[in-house]
């Protein structure tokens, strides 16, 4: 049971998010902190806004972890395509806190900015805090977005930003103290405004891309274009039509229709299939998954086959039409092809059923004749070995 619950869960991926994010609380929590303490001492509405800022980072950073312990599953029967979906929700739900959280921020010192008495005065220590979160802020971005490159996660991207958007936030902020503290009181409620103002922004971003994922908006024009050619590419592959994407996370699922030669083996068709799958997946980064069908037409534009009698109705018509036929009883193998919305048949006897070459003509001729009758059947070619 040990070994079972291990392989259903991908512990690599989940422990460097967690040390990633466990990093990231760390600092934030210790700049909420000094922010916030530091914004009231100093008289700084600004970085009291930043400290929120960061405060709903630490947050952003729980969600995080809960989240990238549940995506890490592998999938089972209740999730065959995975759970990495988890992650996409955890980032709605933080888009939309901040969204929130920057409105609230932007309203009240609009307030602030409409009631001069209301205006704080910060001093000096407000400017040295901003200058070490900027520093803090900037470096947490860099340590966690080479993770999420290494990971291809969109969450652990996002939560980057995050960083570096509280680093800009408090650019914002050192330029607001900083004219409060030259005699401009304004400016530091003015640069609460523009912190909410990138709060709102990134938000947006988050919930807007985690919401075309979860209605199935499928993957860039330049990524569509790199998997066509990979799938051109593969030898027997004659076109293909019928694309699909869908992110799933931080993996993209691909449905697509392959047209190979119509004459071909099933067997050789299904190979080509799966070269194309394995060449997806190896040559475009973020492939996970690829449902391959085999096509021996266009079926988005010809004519469709739907209707058409199976293997057992044919060849029960067949024989009886050619019951009048004595070579048709030697017939050793009947192949059928559906293609241009009729049933094409390849009849294959033995030279041993005719005497001569004009007799196998005359057989083959009768044969033809007699299957003209069934109104489904296209082209029927006979051989003789």
């Amino acid at each position: 049971m040990a070994r079972v619950a291990e392989a259903a869960f991908d512990h690599g991926r989940y422990r460097t998010a967690r040390r990633v994010t466990v990093v990231g609380a760390v600092v934030n929590l210790l700049l909420t902190v000094a922010k916030i303490v530091v914004g009231w001492l100093a008289h700084s509405q600004a970085l009291i806004a930043d400290g929120i800022h960061s405060l709903s980072d630490l947050a952003s950073d729980a969600v995080v972890l809960l989240a990238a312990r549940h995506a890490s599953r592998r999938p089972d029967q209740d999730h065959p395509y995975g759970h990495r979906r988890i992650e996409t929700v955890a980032t709605v739900a933080l888009g939309t806190a901040l969204v929130a959280v920057g409105l609230g921020l932007a309203i009240d010192a609009g307030r602030r900015i409409f009631a001069p008495d209301l205006l704080l005065h910060p001093g000096a220590a407000a400017l040295a805090v901003a200058l070490v979160s900027v520093a803090a802020k900037e470096w947490l971005y860099h340590y966690t977005l080479r993770a999420a490159q290494a990971l291809r996660s969109d969450m652990l991207r996002a939560n980057a930003w995050h960083h570096r958007t509280d680093a800009i936030s408090s650019l914002v902020v050192l330029a607001g103290v900083g004219g409060t503290m030259a005699g401009f009181p304004y400016l530091d409620a003015v640069a609460a405004i523009g912190v909410a103002g990138f709060i709102v922004r990134i938000g947006w971003e988050l919930v807007f891309h985690s919401v075309r994922e979860l209605i199935d908006t499928g993957l860039e024009p330049e990524r569509l274009a790199a998997i066509r050619r990979a799938i051109l590419a593969v030898d027997g592959v004659r076109s293909l039509h019928m694309l699909r994407t869908r992110r799933m996370g931080p993996d993209a699922l691909v449905d697509v229709h392959i047209q190979v030669d119509p004459r071909l083996s099933v067997s050789e068709g299904h190979q080509i299939g799966e070269t194309v799958r394995r060449r997806l997946i190896e040559e475009i980064e973020e492939v996970a998954d690829v449902t391959v069908h085999i096509d021996p037409e266009d079926d988005a534009q010809g004519p469709r086959c739907d209707g058409l009698p199976l293997r057992a109705e044919v060849l029960e018509r067949l024989e009886r039409r050619w019951a009048d036929i004595p070579p048709a009883r030697r017939i050793e193998e009947v192949t059928l092809h559906y293609l241009d919305g009729k049933i094409h048949v390849d009849v294959l006897l033995p030279l041993a059923a005719v005497r001569d070459h004009a007799e196998a003509e005359r057989v083959a001729a009768a044969l033809r004749a007699a299957a003209r009758e069934l109104p489904e059947l296209g082209e029927v070619r006979v051989h003789f070995h």
